[in-house]
């Protein structure tokens, strides 16, 4: 059923006129009433009661009612394609990190959805081989993680830094020092996290680069949890800078020297997968303006 013939017969309505309505959608009177007429046909009922004025039938006031939700319907569905068409709308699914997904994202997220209130995003949290694993599978369209391992079918595109410091007790004998040396840590309990972390593994790696060390350590399963066992001194912990602005009561942050724990953060995706397409090369530009070369 052509749309144009719904809000023609609407208009008639309307109206109560061929000739007004004609005018109004600037038709000839031919027009409109071949319009209402093919209409009648196709539905096999009388729908106007053609005289001096016109009135609906039982059938055309049971047609009308009905009509103007469909039209509503068709017009917010083809508005719907066309912003999906230029990007305007869509679904995307993000994962995302931890402390970027508390941390970051929500500020940016709200800047973009006041831009793009059409663009529905769905987060998912979760370490970098967890979302890896996920994209694979196409259950996530792309996401901000660490960079991911190696000879995987992965676009990484770096956007920032991670920059991590020592956080420790207020008490500490090391928090005389205002920059940490990578072996101070070395007679402290180290608190790390979960071994499916890309944090852990980077510290680990670091470790392994001071030849033959044992170091002490106590696995916390939470990077959000970390600060809170320092607070009750059970060792120090090695932190992304940003989770600790402001600091802890009962704690002391110090940066520590050289960058080779800093973690390197940005866009994953499918290698295939891109460049985006629509809404999410949107999501994308925006998250890139926002976060390349980010620094506290």
């Amino acid at each position: 059923m052509d749309l144009k013939i719904l809000k023609t017969f609407q208009m008639v309505v309307k109206y109560g006129s061929f000739i007004r309505a004609a005018q109004e959608m600037n038709y000839v009177q031919s027009t409109v009433t071949m319009q209402i007429q093919k209409l009648e046909s196709e539905l096999g009922v009388q729908l106007i009661e053609r005289g001096k004025e016109i009135s609906l039938t039982e059938a055309g006031r049971l047609f009308y009612d009905q009509s103007l939700q469909i039209v509503k319907r068709m017009e917010q569905l083809q508005t719907s394609i066309s912003d999906m068409k230029s990007g305007e709308a869509g679904d995307i699914r993000l994962g995302v990190t931890e402390p970027t997904a508390s941390y970051r994202l929500p500020r940016i997220l709200s800047k973009f959805m006041s831009v793009y209130p059409n663009i529905r995003i769905s987060i998912e949290i979760s370490n970098t081989p967890a979302i890896s694993e996920r994209i694979l599978k196409g259950d996530i369209d792309f996401a901000l993680t660490t960079a991911p391992g190696l000879g995987a079918d992965f676009y990484f595109e770096p956007l920032f830094q991670e920059e991590f410091v020592v956080l420790m007790p207020e008490n500490h004998p090391l928090a005389q020092k205002e920059v940490i040396e990578p072996e101070d840590l070395w007679g402290d309990r180290l608190l790390i996290t979960s071994e499916t972390c890309p944090y852990r593994r980077k510290l680990e790696m670091v470790i392994q680069e001071q030849g033959n060390v044992t170091i002490e350590t106590m696995e916390i399963g939470s990077m959000t949890a970390l600060k809170f066992y320092v607070e009750y001194g059970l060792g120090i912990a090695l932190v992304p800078k940003i989770m600790m602005e402001p600091e802890m009561k009962g704690t002391t942050v110090r940066p520590i020297r050289g960058s080779l724990i800093h973690m390197t953060c940005g866009v994953l995706c499918k290698e295939s997968a891109y460049p985006f397409q629509l809404a999410s090369q949107k999501l994308y530009n925006f998250l890139k303006k926002q976060l390349v070369g980010y620094s506290q």
